[in-house]
């Protein structure tokens, strides 16, 4: 059925240490080759760290599946070298709209302000993120692609995991001192180590079609409650790269999905849609039953769980890859430095700290829209569609309207890794949320802010700061000077960061603010740096 796509081979190959029966110690093993386990390669690979990555297929993923792509997680990828790859091949849109009935309700934009490099929201089909990331794993020395490689067993000691691991060739073992698992909402690495995975399945199925097709239909999302092609039920539409166009519709727990995926009532339904005459084709379609769930602990000893072998949630608001990105922005850095020493293994537990409570955020997200989406009882539908009605007329109703709450990053603002604020700041920028790009010019040329952070710790100084760097232990700091080392060409810098002369802030390895303070104070930011690596003080 796929006809835009060639799905690549990947070659197996026996490694040195199943070739000679010796059991290696790694200090990274990567379970699972998708979009958050290959961002985790290349997340180490960056920060100079070796990853062995274990994948019992040797291809890409099958199918559109996680097609939406948000500013945060654009921002993230770029900094592992495939972001602009993904805007430059992917369709870039910013203005949603929701229909009643076949009628416009209203329209919304993702982006209103300038001034960023990524875009709010770009489609591109995960076939092609993950050729890209796979590709970018190649051209690393730290990146270890393993294709064919099936974790059967795993155990755990005090400071290292024992992996048995089947490939074509055989049964070996290997060591990891850190395993990663990125292996899906049906994880096998989540049994291994009992971890439980316990929240709602929803009693209701979509169908999802990949479409290829010339339509005049503009560059949005569209979103239909109850339109006339499709009555008592809703239907999504998204333009993809290749002339292919996503539709998702909604079934019902009735439907059989056997029987709806099958061409003869597929079509019916998407030329109901189209209108007659309007030629397409099919290019990949599947049935799915959604759920929102996430495990108890993101980290079991030495086992680190990302993505949805982590957390589930439903496909409304595009919250699953772009939540799994984040878990590795946040992973990482914190890895890093505990295998560096700098910092002990119990930082880790702050990687389930803040990221079990962005995921519980994105479940309540998730789960709000679904039942707005899909009402259970006539009291739920009723209400439902009082409030469609309202936003037709009432601008204050469209709040309410939740066609798919669209992923934007959780601020950590709980996080023990966080300093209090001493001092009153304007904006969105407290401690422990992401840092807002901005365009800057170094060195005579354009560049943009989130380019000149993620590498380290910085401090970003809003004007002269008395040294260029600050050390604690092993750990440096980077002095970042507005006014010298860059400059804040269009005052967005300031403006974002109520960046008043002498401001300054303390920035994470993973572009967010740990700290803050009106003054350059060497105390308080070797304080600040300990309390954000989990040290009480040296």
């Amino acid at each position: 059925m796929q006809k835009t796509y060639s799905y690549p081979e990947f070659p197996y190959r026996q490694s040195d240490e199943q070739r000679s029966g010796t059991v290696r110690r790694h200090p990274v093993v990567i379970v699972g080759a998708g979009p958050i386990g290959l961002a985790a390669a290349l997340e180490c690979a960056a920060r100079g760290v070796p990853a062995v990555v274990l994948d019992d297929n040797n291809t890409v993923s099958i199918g559109s599946r996680a097609v939406c792509y948000a500013k945060r997680a654009l921002e993230i990828l770029d900094r592992l070298n495939v972001g602009e790859r993904m805007v430059k091949k992917g369709v870039s849109w910013n203005v949603g709209k929701v229909f009643v009935e076949g009628e416009l309700a209203y329209a919304f934009d993702l982006l209103p302000e300038e001034g960023h490099k990524m875009p709010a929201m770009i489609n591109l089909q995960q076939y092609y993120l993950e050729e890209y990331m796979v590709e970018a794993c190649d051209k690393l020395e730290h990146v270890d692609l393993r294709w064919m490689h099936k974790l059967i067993s795993l155990t755990q000691h005090e400071d290292h995991a024992v992996l048995t691991v089947e490939t074509p060739d055989g049964v070996f073992r290997m060591e990891a001192d850190w395993v990663i698992a990125c292996d899906g909402a049906n994880s096998d690495t989540r049994r291994m180590v009992g971890g439980e995975f316990t929240g709602q399945f929803f009693q209701d199925r979509f169908l999802i079609a990949d479409v290829v097709m010339k339509a005049e239909f503009p560059t949005e999302r569209w979103f239909w409650f109850d339109p006339p092609f499709h009555r008592n039920q809703s239907v999504l539409l998204h333009k993809e790269c290749d002339n292919v166009w996503r539709i998702d519709f909604q079934l019902g727990w009735d439907a059989d999905p056997v029987e709806e995926k099958k061409p003869e009532n597929v079509i019916p339904r998407i030329q109901a849609m189209l209108g007659e005459g309007v030629e397409f084709e099919l290019e990949w379609v599947s049935v799915y039953q959604f759920a929102c769930r996430r495990i108890d602990k993101l980290r079991y000893g030495r086992v680190l769980f990302a993505g949805d072998a982590a957390h589930q949630v439903s496909p409304f608001g595009a919250r699953g890859a772009n939540t799994g990105v984040q878990d590795i922005d946040n992973l990482v850095w914190k890895l890093k430095l505990v295998l560096d020493g700098q910092a002990s293994a119990a930082l880790m537990d702050t990687y389930d700290e803040e990221r079990a409570f962005a995921a519980d955020d994105n479940l309540l997200n998730s789960t709000r829209s679904t039942d707005f989406i899909t009402p259970k009882s006539a009291t739920s539908r009723t209400l439902r569609d009082a409030v469609l009605e309202l936003a037709r007329s009432e601008p204050f109703a469209r709040a309410f309207v939740n066609s798919g709450r669209l992923s934007t990053p959780t601020p950590y603002v709980h996080s023990s890794l966080n300093t209090p604020e001493e001092h009153a700041f304007k904006g969105l920028m407290r401690p422990g949320t992401n840092c807002a790009d901005a365009p800057i010019e170094v060195g005579g040329a354009a560049g943009w802010l989130l380019n000149q952070l993620g590498r380290s710790f910085v401090l970003l100084c809003f004007g002269p700061a008395p040294v260029t760097s600050v050390r604690v232990g092993e750990v440096d700091v980077r002095v970042l000077t507005v006014g010298t080392d860059l400059l804040d060409t269009q005052g967005l810098l300031a403006q974002r960061y109520d960046g008043q002369p002498g401001t300054v802030y303390l920035v994470r390895p993973d572009q967010h603010v740990a700290a803050r303070w009106r003054s350059f104070d060497v105390p308080k930011i070797k304080a600040a740096l300990l309390r954000c690596i989990a040290k009480k003080g040296e």
